[in-house]
């Protein structure tokens, strides 16, 4: 797994509707390296702590293998990295292999897996369409959380090694799915 970009996000209120909406899931890309602390991206606009960073949620990693996919069902977004507000957009991290707990170093840090991705409406202001929130449920397309264990910068480029994996603990997508299945039974 290697960087494709780093990504960041400013406060950012808007108009859905008629209601404001505040937000930070509007990211770009940066080419300078970002600073990956234990809560949070510093520079990255969190704007609910409720559900966003954290120690379990401080980055969010996505695939752009995934964007295909959806850009199939989004044809006329304008995309970019960072669309779907993740701070690592990944040449490839497969939500069905990479399991909780799993470690990685990547740059000067470590990174633990932690859990997946659940979409809220404000992933539909993002792609100015609600149904994105179904069909991103209806993948295990998720990404991937990651706890930081050692806080410190990453940069476009950078590989992700993996340091330790635990096969009998549950995959990303696993966790995704039962999710899915409570939620929606």
């Amino acid at each position: 797994m290697k960087i494709l970009a780093t990504n960041i996000g400013k406060r950012k209120e808007i108009d859905w509707k008629g209601k404001k909406v505040t937000t930070g899931i509007f990211k770009y890309a940066v080419e300078e390296p970002i600073f990956l602390d234990v809560e949070d991206v510093k520079g990255d606009a969190i704007c609910n702590r409720e559900k966003h960073g954290g120690i379990e949620q401080a980055v969010y990693a996505y695939s752009v293998k995934h964007y295909d996919y959806f850009k199939a069902l989004h044809p006329d977004l304008h995309w970019e990295y960072g669309i779907f507000g993740e701070n690592l957009t990944l040449d490839d991290i497969e939500e069905t292999k990479v399991h909780v707990g799993d470690t990685f170093k990547v740059g000067e840090v470590v990174l633990e897996v932690t859990k997946p991705r659940y979409p809220c409406m404000k992933l539909g202001v993002r792609f100015n369409d609600m149904k994105i929130v179904k069909q991103f449920w209806d993948t295990t397309k998720s990404g991937v959380y990651f706890k930081v264990l050692q806080t410190g910068k990453v940069k476009t480029g950078d590989v992700f090694e993996l340091m330790n994996s635990d096969k009998s603990k549950p995959t990303i997508a696993e966790i995704y799915l039962q999710k899915k299945k409570n939620k929606f039974s």
